[in-house]
């Protein structure tokens, strides 16, 4: 059986909302859930909110590129 996605969707009020394996789909995520919403390794290692770390409307890329340095 496959394991969950690694990266895990927050919206701005925390409330969990999906999981993913590509990172440049989690910054279309964060495009559409807004400032505040976090990408999190797991369920609780904040990697990327959206407003403070980037703005993923510019460029979905541009959350992996954060992500992954």
């Amino acid at each position: 059986m496959a394991q969950s996605p690694r990266y895990k969707i927050y919206d701005a009020a925390g409330e969990y909302q999906a999981s993913v394996k590509d990172l440049t789909l989690a910054g279309g995520l964060m495009a559409i859930l807004g400032e505040g919403a976090t990408v999190r390794d797991g369920h609780r290692l904040v990697i990327y909110t959206e407003g403070i770390d980037g703005d993923s409307g510019n460029s979905y890329d541009d959350v992996a590129a954060h992500v992954l340095k």
